[in-house]
């Protein structure tokens, strides 16, 4: 199901099928360089069924990006994490690395941004980037989000970007 749409990109729900589009991504070490590794095919199906749960439970979750003419290029989309004890919405974003630097990642983001704010009513949204993933910072500016604070997460230090409604 289509979930929001861009200039080019579509977002649309992950489903079982999307195992091998997302193994490109979680098999790639560069791209999976700010993840504490890359992922098995089996570890790809248990993030789609954590996505899956995501949709059931939240109705929101990450979503494939597809070019309009069907080329996929990444997984964009808001997802539940845990920050101070409180449950907050993060748009988070993976792409292929042949797409990167051609403007998809803020493409996506600002949908999902749109999506949030506009669609799903939230007053705010972050974004948990790792201090040295200057390319997931600059996607994160550009679509509005400032540095709030550092947190320690996932056993390491994280920063923490945001956007709210006014």
């Amino acid at each position: 199901m289509k979930i929001a749409e861009s200039e080019r990109l579509v977002l649309r729900e992950m489903t079982p099928d999307d195992v091998d589009r997302l193994l490109v991504i979680f098999s790639d070490p560069v791209a999976m360089e700010h993840y504490p590794s890359i992922k098995t095919k089996e570890e790809t199906k248990e993030w789609i069924n954590w996505t899956l749960g995501n949709y059931k439970e939240y109705g929101v979750g990450l979503w494939i990006v597809e070019r309009k003419d069907g080329t996929f290029v990444g997984q964009c989309g808001i997802v539940p994490q845990t920050v101070d004890g409180t449950t907050q919405f993060e748009i988070g974003y993976l792409f292929v690395r042949e797409h990167w630097r051609k403007g998809y990642a803020t493409e996506a983001a600002g949908a999902c941004k749109k999506y949030g704010l506009e669609e799903k009513g939230y007053e705010k949204l972050i974004s948990l980037i790792a201090p040295e993933n200057i390319a997931s910072k600059k996607v994160a500016l550009n679509i509005g989000m400032s540095f709030e604070k550092e947190i320690q997460k996932w056993d390491r230090k994280i920063e923490v970007y945001s956007v709210s409604i006014g």
